[in-house]
C-alpha cells in the first residue's frame, strides 16, 4: 500500500489550467514553464530509499530551522516590517480590550501585519491548501468529460437528484460512506492477492486485526514536490481570479453603474419586470425540468466534440448577428426609454444688510447668508457680519449652478421672521419689505447692542416678539442701526460627467 498516498493531499496530475476570458499576451501564460521536474513518476512506490533512510533526519533539521527562523527573523524582514509600521497604522489592542472587558469574558486578539507572521501562515496555508486543488482538478476531469464514465455517473446522480430532491438530504451521508469511511476500512484492512502462496497467506489472514495503521491527512512538508505542486496550482488560481473579477467587472459595470442612464434603466425595467413576473409565476414552471435540463446542456457542452461545434456555430450564425441585434436594442432604447432629465432644484437665500450711518442715511453694507438679527450668536459675541459686498459675488453652493438668472426679493418677510422666531425688529409689510433692530424709549444714549439697559423706574423691558409696519408710517420706536431683507435665488443641481465621482 502506498502510505505516501496519505501523507499530504496535493494535485499530482496536470497543473490546473488558466482560465483565458479575453486575450491575453502570451508572457501571462508561461507562469507554468520550468514545473517539469516538480512531475512525479510513473511509479510512487519506487521511493529512492535514502530518502526514506534520511527521512527522520531531515524532518528534525527542518523543525530546528522553523524554531529558529521563528525567534529570530532575518534582517531585511525586520527592516521591512519596520518601513511598514510607518504606513500601516497598528491596532490598539490593549483599548480595544479594556472598552470590552466588561462585556466579554474572553477577547478574541488578532495580529497585526507583520511579515515574519505572513511568511509562517503562508508555508502552513500552502501545505494544507492541495486538497482544494485535488478537489478542483477532479472537477474539471469531470466536467470535460476525461473519463466518460464518471461524468455519465454523475449525470445519473443529477439526474435522480432533480427528478427527487428529497435525494439532497441522503448525498452527504453516502458522500462520507464511499469517500471516508470504506477508503479508510479498506486502507487498514487491505485485501489479499488473488494468488498466494504457503508462505504469504499468514501475511492476508481472513480475520483478525487491522493489518495496517490508520491513514492520516498530513500537511505537505516544505521543499517538498508536493509543497510546490499547491505553489504552481495558488499561483494559477489567484491569475484566474484576477481575470474573472476583471471580466466580471468589465461586464456588469457598464450596464448597472448607470454611466450609461439609457442602458442602465432599460436593464432595471426589464429585471424589475421579470422580477414581478417570478414572484406571481414561479411555482408554474416544471424546475425539475428546467434543471435537468440544464445542468445536462451545461454538462454536455464541456465534451470537447460539442465545443467545437458549439464554437462553429457561434462564429457562423450569432457573430454576424451581432451588430445588427446590438442596432435594433439602441434604437429601441432610445425611441420607448424616456429618462426624468429634470435636475434637482432647492431655493437659495441671501440677506441684504444695510446699517444706519452717522448722518442718519442707509449705507449698503453688505450680503450675507444670515439675517443678523438682535439675538444672532454673532450679534451677542459683538462680531461684524460676513458676507460679500455685491450680489455678484454670491455664488451657488457646490455640485450645484444656477437655474435662475436674478434674485427675487422675498416679499414675505413675516414668514421668514416668524419661521426663525426673531424678536426685536419691525417687519414692513408693504414698500421694500425691509426689517429693522427696534430701540425704545428707555434705551436712548446707552450703547445700541445692550439690550437689557435699565430703565429709569429700574425696571427692565422685555424684548417684544415682533411689530409690524409699513412704509410711511410713524415709527413706533426708534429703529435700530441694521435692517435686512431677504432675496432668493433657484439653483439645480450639476450633472455628474460620466465615469467621475459624484
Amino acid at each position: 500500500m502506498d502510505e505516501y498516498a496519505y501523507e499530504a493531499f496535493a494535485n499530482r496530475e496536470e497543473p490546473i489550467p488558466v482560465v483565458a476570458l479575453d486575450e491575453r499576451p502570451e508572457d501571462h501564460l508561461s507562469n507554468d514553464e520550468g514545473n517539469d521536474h516538480f512531475e512525479v513518476p510513473g511509479d510512487e512506490r519506487k521511493r529512492d530509499r535514502f530518502w526514506r533512510q534520511g527521512k527522520n533526519l531531515r524532518d528534525t533539521f527542518k523543525n530546528t530551522k522553523e524554531k529558529v527562523s521563528e525567534r529570530n527573523a532575518s534582517v531585511q524582514d525586520r527592516l521591512l516590517e519596520k518601513l511598514l509600521q510607518q504606513v500601516i497604522p497598528i491596532e490598539d489592542q490593549s483599548s480595544s480590550k479594556d472598552s470590552t472587558s466588561n462585556s466579554q469574558s474572553e477577547f478574541v486578539s488578532r495580529p497585526s501585519f507583520n511579515i515574519t507572521t505572513m511568511s509562517n501562515n503562508f508555508r502552513r496555508f500552502n501545505a494544507r491548501i492541495g486538497v482544494v486543488f485535488v478537489f478542483q482538478t477532479k472537477a474539471i476531469q469531470l466536467l470535460s468529460w476525461k473519463y466518460p464514465t464518471h461524468t455519465l455517473s454523475f449525470l445519473a446522480i443529477y439526474t435522480f437528484v432533480c427528478l427527487d430532491p428529497f435525494l439532497l438530504t441522503a448525498l452527504p451521508l453516502v458522500f462520507l460512506i464511499l469517500g471516508l469511511l470504506i477508503p479508510s476500512f479498506i486502507a487498514r484492512h487491505p485485501a489479499p492477492p488473488s494468488t498466494i502462496n504457503i508462505e504469504s497467506s499468514t501475511q492476508y489472514p481472513t480475520t483478525g486485526p487491522a493489518l495496517a495503521p490508520a491513514p492520516t491527512v498530513k500537511p505537505a512538508k516544505e521543499l517538498s514536490k508536493d509543497f510546490f505542486r499547491n505553489m504552481r496550482d495558488l499561483q494559477n488560481c489567484m491569475e484566474d481570479f484576477s481575470r474573472a473579477h476583471d471580466k466580471i467587472i468589465s461586464l456588469l459595470g457598464p450596464p448597472t453603474n448607470f454611466s450609461n442612464e439609457a442602458l442602465s434603466s432599460t436593464l432595471f425595467f426589464f429585471t424589475l419586470t421579470a422580477a414581478l413576473a417570478m414572484f406571481i409565476g414561479s411555482h408554474l414552471f416544471p424546475w425539475r425540468i428546467l434543471f435537468l435540463v440544464t445542468g445536462w446542456t451545461l454538462t454536455a457542452l464541456g465534451h470537447p466534440t460539442l465545443q467545437r461545434q458549439f464554437l462553429a456555430t457561434h462564429r457562423t450564425h450569432i457573430v454576424p448577428h451581432e451588430q445588427a441585434a446590438q442596432a435594433w436594442l439602441n434604437t429601441w432604447i432610445a425611441h420607448d426609454i424616456i429618462l426624468d432629465s429634470a435636475p434637482q432644484t432647492r431655493e437659495v437665500e441671501i440677506f441684504e444688510l444695510e446699517k444706519l450711518s452717522a448722518g442718519g442715511e442707509w449705507e449698503a453694507w453688505l450680503f450675507s447668508a444670515s439675517p443678523y438679527d438682535p439675538l444672532s450668536e454673532i450679534r451677542i459675541r459683538s462680531e461684524r457680519p460676513k458676507g460679500t459686498r455685491f450680489f455678484e459675488d454670491v455664488r451657488a453652493p457646490e455640485e450645484w449652478e444656477w437655474s435662475e438668472k436674478k434674485w427675487a426679493l422675498d416679499l414675505w418677510s413675516r414668514e421668514w421672521v416668524e419661521e426663525r422666531i426673531i424678536t426685536g425688529v419691525e417687519v414692513e409689510t408693504e414698500g421694500e419689505r425691509w426689517v429693522y433692530d427696534l430701540r425704545y424709549e428707555g434705551e436712548e444714549g446707552e450703547d445700541e447692542g445692550d439690550d437689557e439697559t435699565p430703565r429709569k423706574e429700574g425696571k427692565r423691558r422685555v424684548l417684544p416678539s415682533w411689530e409690524e409696519g409699513s412704509e410711511g408710517d410713524g415709527e413706533r420706536g426708534r429703529r435700530g442701526e441694521w435692517r435686512r431683507r431677504r432675496w432668493v435665488r433657484m439653483v439645480k443641481r450639476r450633472w455628474a460627467q460620466s465615469g467621475s465621482d459624484a
